[in-house]
């Protein structure tokens, strides 16, 4: 997912130039992706980066890996539903992987283009795949909570219940920061542990997932606090599906160090890190 404003970054942030050799983060996720048996990249965007994103990657990446790139746009919503707002900003996460349908007819991984996620993550997303067909198991790729805060601003989280390997429940935490030895979700006002489980949003999904969010999107939009700006959220979603016992989520750790780029300030960490990758040979340079 590659559609995001970037407005607490400051700029695109999917398309800044953090490897050694300018490569933007969303393209080490893919080279980990392929490497672990992926061979469909499907980027969703806005409309003005479609053909810039397509043969910046196709120029890159081998012809045997196919490459579409999907416009999140705004009016196009399930059931010929008709929003009438002045809304400017994408739908949310989930109306973003719901555009993608009528790109994806598979099992397949959900992923943010502005995180770091790790190779080992991508082969336990593969073993998942490669061990369980059941169309009603689902997967969650998680992380540690402690290890994906921002030192410099609040975070937005799903933070998860898990049991006997499987999740529970994930509720979505909007304003995450650390202060002193405290964790605050400052919207809720709950206290969180450090190593509470969280999604970010690397889900394992079965292509039945289309349908199941277009049925989700329709009711929730409806319902929508306010209709020019509020978000239609993935982990809701599976917390939905959760609820009802339609789909069991496995709890799958990611074995890997996550980071991300939500702000500025995070861009200096970021590049500091994927040098530091690259000169340990986990990733080659130039990376294509």
């Amino acid at each position: 997912m590659a559609a995001g404003s970037g407005s607490r970054y400051g700029k695109l942030k999917q398309f800044d130039e953090l490897g050694p050799n300018g490569e933007f983060l969303m393209e080490f996720s893919i080279y980990d992706a392929i490497k672990n048996g992926f061979n469909h990249i499907v980027l969703i965007t806005k409309k003005e980066n479609k053909d810039f994103l397509h043969e910046y990657l196709r120029d890159k990446i081998d012809n045997s890996i196919k490459i579409d790139v999907v416009v999140q746009e705004i009016n196009n919503l399930p059931n010929n539903i008709i929003a009438d707002s002045n809304r400017q900003k994408p739908w949310g996460t989930a109306h973003a992987v719901w555009c993608a349908r009528n790109y994806i007819d598979t099992d397949f991984a959900i992923i943010n283009a502005d995180d770091y996620y790790g190779p080992n993550a991508f082969k336990n997303a593969s073993e998942f795949f490669k061990n369980s067909s059941d169309q009603s198991n689902y997967g969650l790729v998680s992380y540690r909570l402690k290890n994906t805060l921002s030192k410099f601003g609040s975070v937005s989280r799903g933070v998860c219940k898990v049991f006997n390997g499987k999740l529970i429940s994930i509720n979505e935490h909007l304003k995450i920061e650390k202060n002193d030895n405290t964790i605050k979700d400052y919207e809720s006002g709950n206290i969180l542990s450090e190593n509470d489980f969280v999604s970010m949003n690397f889900w394992l999904c079965r292509s039945n997932f289309f349908k199941y969010l277009e049925d989700y999107i329709s009711d929730e939009i409806k319902n929508l606090e306010d209709i020019t700006k509020s978000e239609i959220y993935l982990p809701f979603a599976a917390q939905q599906l959760l609820s009802k016992n339609i789909i069991s989520i496995d709890a799958i750790d990611s074995d890997s160090e996550w980071f991300g780029v939500t702000y500025k300030e995070d861009k200096e960490n970021s590049v500091e890190r994927l040098n530091s990758y690259s000169k340990q040979g986990i990733y080659p340079t130039p990376l294509w």
